[in-house]
């Protein structure tokens, strides 16, 4: 069966970036990053999640890090200069960037917010993102990735 293009793939197509799809088996709720890397052979310091949070000044940011990783409020907050920062609740997750609990991709949201790699992406040969939806990931380059997603890069996690 044919990988069904999602929204990320198209626009990774359009700018001409290079990209593998991996996709894996789920039911209808989000599987954490660390399982999804374990379903497609990934190691998981090479797939990375993508959290959207809502800064004390009201902006909303987009953090993208290692799946086994946690993000630390306090340096997230220093990366795009807030006091602080809080994760947006579930239910606004859709709203905001037009993706699903468990299919966040940095790519491709309803607006480009502010969005910081962890530095540790920097090492990697190719990182694994959402595509877009529950089930499905592309592997991108990071330079290309950071590139498409004006994205800047700090030390993000605990």
């Amino acid at each position: 069966m044919a990988e069904q293009k999602t929204n990320v793939m198209r626009t990774l197509e359009q700018k001409k970036i290079a990209y593998t799809a991996h996709s894996y088996p789920h039911g209808d709720e989000a599987v954490d990053g660390v399982t999804a890397a374990a379903l497609i052979g990934k190691n998981p310091e090479e797939v990375y999640k993508t959290l959207v949070a809502k800064g004390a000044g009201g902006g909303v940011y987009v953090f993208v890090i290692p799946a086994a990783k946690e993000l630390d409020l306090k340096k997230a907050a220093k990366a795009v200069r807030e006091k602080s920062v809080a994760m947006i609740p579930v239910r606004d997750i859709t709203a905001l960037t037009g993706y699903v609990r468990g299919g966040c991709s940095p790519v491709g949201m309803k607006k480009l917010y502010p969005t910081v790699f962890d530095a540790a992406v920097l090492s990697l040969d190719t990182v694994t993102v959402s595509a877009g939806k529950i089930g499905s990931q592309v592997e991108v380059k990071p330079e290309q990735l950071i590139t498409l997603t004006r994205a800047s890069t700090a030390d993000l996690t605990v």
